[in-house]
């Protein structure tokens, strides 16, 4: 046969199945394909590395100053207080259970808690024990999240960088080190997401997906937003597939399951209705908690929209990490844009920015917001963050590829303005930002107010406090059995009417967190929390300590 007659042997390779020698599109380095070939490839050594890196990274980040920053806050005391109940009392809460959160947030932290050996007290009091579990579960979100980015995009620099920004963003380690359902939520969320990016859409990946949906939704709520998304992946990954069917139905059952536990649970306890099936907003059930009115009455509050001038947009996120939060909102427009452009080649775009979208809607849509409610966010805005990047650097050398990323991790981490790393304190001198400041331990005022208690308070006083002292109060002998946060003072009959009579006499000291008068101030709208003030207003100041805007006081009534 004539050497020019013989059949040229075609090499097939798996990234991109073309053969050897054709030439590439012009524009192929801007399509990738759905879920990148190269994804399912096992971690070579320079991925190892990359991933190792990204955990180190977070160990770092969230795990230096743990317990020493940010303040004990609020909301961490009440989830370990009721976690507290679930293992001494086989409650779900020390007080009346209102059903304003799943219970599937504070039964992972007892779980947690439980089989350690001192429980609640082994990393020093309950709230370490539950940022510590904060910590596990950020590793644990770094290694899903990196695998979800390189099995969308197919490398390793688009993960790198979202796993960069998830580390490092100062409103990351801010939140992601408190004790919040958010947090663990976002950990199922993820897991859903990785187990529906497996080579093919197996069956057991189907019901591992479904189930983490359905713990994430009893975790928090907010989860509900990230269904949609999550939904239309599995259609896509389960198009054309043996297991289409199967997969397709198994999923939105082992989702349900949770869901149909927590709401069985109310059935059982005669709470998921209120009485006369009564939803009127101006008249709450008297006579037991519903948890179908709870729902009702959450989704009725507002409190004014997230871009009014005060908000926690302006006052907290923005101060925090403006630059993250900036590219995360561009990154996410960038990603809609690219995956409503071509959803059948850009599908993780699509996928992430829809995500991002869904949770940014819940943000803006107006009803009640606290600070953290960002949390969710930050792992979704560092996924498109780095997708985008990867994408747009294509074109570039590989070496140059590299570079540009790592001098601009470089610049957020030196440049004192982003508060990344360094920072400008009070005296207007460069100086580590906060969250790694060693000498700013903020916590140590908190334990400073609890040994005054012990110290000069006795245990049978009947105490207002916040919630950040409940367990230690509660846990630790001696034990404080009459010390109640303010909320719950105001609101639980068995402790306003019971013990306080609703009478300020009756209340002997007042232990005074930070910006506990104005959170009073501002649950006193039906003046729930008059005769509380009105104690505050005849107390006399014994013990105060301070720093920067924190302030804790204890009050003596009387």
């Amino acid at each position: 046969m004539p050497r020019e007659a013989r059949p040229k042997l075609v090499v097939v390779h798996e990234q991109d199945q073309r053969p050897t020698g054709q030439p590439r599109a012009p524009t192929e380095p801007d399509l990738p394909p759905p879920i990148a070939p190269g994804g399912f490839s096992r971690l070579g050594q320079r991925g190892q590395i990359a991933l190792g890196a990204a955990v180190l990274t977070g160990l770092a980040t969230h795990g230096w100053h743990l317990f020493q920053y940010p303040l004990y806050l609020t909301d961490e005391g009440i989830y370990m207080q009721r976690a507290w109940s679930l293992v001494r009392q086989t409650e779900l809460s020390p007080y009346s259970y209102d059903y304003d959160h799943a219970p599937g947030g504070w039964i992972q932290l007892a779980g947690w808690a439980f089989p350690l050996p001192n429980q609640f007290e082994t990393f020093g009091n309950a709230i370490n024990t539950g940022r510590f579990l904060m910590l596990l579960v950020h590793l644990g979100s770094v290694i899903l999240l990196f695998e979800i980015v390189r099995r969308l995009t197919g490398g390793l620099l688009a993960a790198s960088v979202s796993a960069f920004f998830y580390n490092v963003s100062p409103i990351a380690v801010y939140y992601q080190r408190q004790v919040l359902l958010d947090n663990l939520m976002m950990f199922w969320v993820l897991l859903s997401l990785y187990l529906l990016l497996g080579r093919d859409i197996r069956i057991r990946y189907a019901l591992g997906a479904g189930t983490a949906l359905g713990i994430a939704l009893i975790t928090k709520e907010n989860a509900f937003f990230f269904v949609p998304a999550l939904m239309y992946l599995l259609y896509r990954r389960a198009k054309g597939s043996t297991q289409r069917r199967f997969a397709t139905s198994l999923w939105p059952l082992t989702t349900a399951i949770p869901v149909a536990g927590y709401v069985m649970y109310a059935v059982l306890k005669n709470e998921l209705l209120p009485s006369g099936l009564d939803f009127s907003l101006n008249n709450p059930p008297a006579d037991h908690v519903s948890l179908l009115y709870t729902l009702w009455w959450q989704l009725n509050r507002n409190q004014g929209s997230l871009l009014s001038p005060g908000g926690f947009l302006y006052t907290s996120w923005l101060p925090r990490d403006g630059v993250f939060l900036l590219l995360g909102l561009l990154a996410m427009s960038v990603s809609l844009y690219w995956g409503f452009k071509d959803r059948k080649r850009n599908l993780g775009f699509l996928v992430v920015g829809v995500m991002s979208a869904s949770y940014a809607f819940y943000l803006v849509r107006g009803s009640v917001l606290l600070d953290f409610y960002i949390a969710p966010l930050v792992p979704l805005f560092a996924m498109s963050i780095g997708m985008v990047s990867d994408r747009l650097l294509r074109r570039l050398r590989p070496r140059l590829r590299i570079a540009l990323p790592v001098a601009a991790g470089a610049l957020l981490l030196l440049i004192p303005a982003t508060g990344y790393l360094l920072t400008v304190n009070d005296q207007g001198h460069v100086a580590i930002a906060d969250q790694y400041q060693p000498k700013l331990n903020l916590t140590r005022m908190q334990e400073q107010q609890v040994a005054w208690i012990r110290q000069h308070v006795p245990s049978n006083a009947r105490i207002i406090m916040d919630d950040d002292l409940w367990s230690e109060l509660h846990d630790v002998p001696p034990f404080y059995p009459y010390a109640h946060s303010h909320w719950n003072a105001a609101a639980d009959p068995d402790v306003r009417d019971k013990l306080f009579g609703k009478r300020w006499q009756n209340i002997d000291y007042i232990v005074m967190s930070n910006k506990m008068r104005q959170s009073m101030e501002g649950n006193n709208g039906d003046g729930r929390e008059n005769w509380m003030l009105t104690a505050l207003k005849n107390s006399k100041l014994v013990w105060e300590t301070g720093q920067g805007d924190i302030k804790l006081q204890i009050y003596r009534v009387g």
